[in-house]
């Protein structure tokens, strides 16, 4: 494997353009995090069967309840500097736990029954991660409101980019009741089809992402400075929310990347901009 730095260059790039705006000594353990976050991330897209994907999942759980127990990392590449870095900076093992239950959810190709299900997966999924990231940036406990918005905004706006992704393997996100209520049927999702229900659904998403990353702006306020890098995906989802709007809501539209204004945006925010 490659340095954990080069790890989650190519497999998240953009949770590592946050950590350079991280203070040096804690950059590494924002890759341990991030390295982690991938490898149980991946887990549905690479099983065969729910099944083998819960021993891998609960190969993860045994790692961290020996880690918690005071015992020797295993010979991981990810595992022994996810340690490190819990024991530099007691990170909460409660989220890790969060997280890994979320990924457990992955599992079941079920749409959620209702947007409070969806956000609740998404509290573990992805607000728990920046609350280890806030914890690792020494904020302790402070930053769980903030972690909760831009963790269900992030992921929210997150899963709307990815649907089109979702759809090619026959994966949904979408809330049930919310597909009923504006008439979209699974298997017209499934075939890449854009219809005026899916967009308006897709529209009425969006909102209820832009009203978390709203809450997570007004939270960082309390936050030290150097927390800041946990938080800056809140910048990234506004960048994905306009583009999805710029484009009628059509979660099947192609948009070409601008890593450019993505680097600019999380620059300004890192500097005091708005999140």
């Amino acid at each position: 494997m490659a340095t954990l730095a080069e790890f989650v260059r190519d497999h998240d790039p953009d949770r590592f353009l946050t950590v350079l705006f991280a203070p040096p000594e804690r950059r590494e353990a924002l890759f341990a995090l991030y390295a982690f976050n991938f490898e149980v991330a991946r887990i549905r897209e690479i099983v065969s069967d729910a099944m083998i994907g819960q021993i891998r999942l609960q190969w993860w759980r045994d790692a961290l309840a020996e880690i918690a127990a005071g015992k020797a990392p295993r010979a991981h590449e990810v595992v022994q500097p996810l340690a490190q870095a819990i024991a530099d900076f007691e990170l909460p093992l409660d989220a890790f736990e969060r997280l890994l239950d979320a990924r457990e959810l992955d599992l079941d190709d079920q749409p959620p029954p209702t947007l409070a299900s969806l956000s609740s997966y998404l509290d573990g999924a992805s607000a728990a991660l920046i609350e280890l990231a806030l914890a690792a940036l020494g904020t302790g406990g402070e930053g769980r409101a903030a972690a909760h918005g831009a963790g269900i905004g992030y992921g929210l706006a997150g899963l709307l980019r990815a649907l089109p992704f979702h759809a090619g393997s026959r994966r949904l996100y979408l809330p049930a009741d919310h597909l009923a209520r504006h008439g979209v049927e699974a298997e017209d999702v499934f075939a890449g089809q854009p219809s005026p229900g899916l967009k308006a659904l897709v529209g009425e998403l969006a909102g209820h992402a832009r009203e978390h990353l709203d809450e997570a702006a007004e939270e960082a306020r309390k936050l030290p400075r150097q927390a800041r890098a946990a938080l800056l995906p809140v910048s990234i989802a506004r960048g994905w929310l306009k583009d999805l709007a710029g484009q009628g809501h059509d979660p099947f539209a192609p948009v070409p990347p601008r890593p450019l204004r993505r680097l600019l945006r999380v620059g300004s925010a890192a500097l005091g901009g708005r999140l």
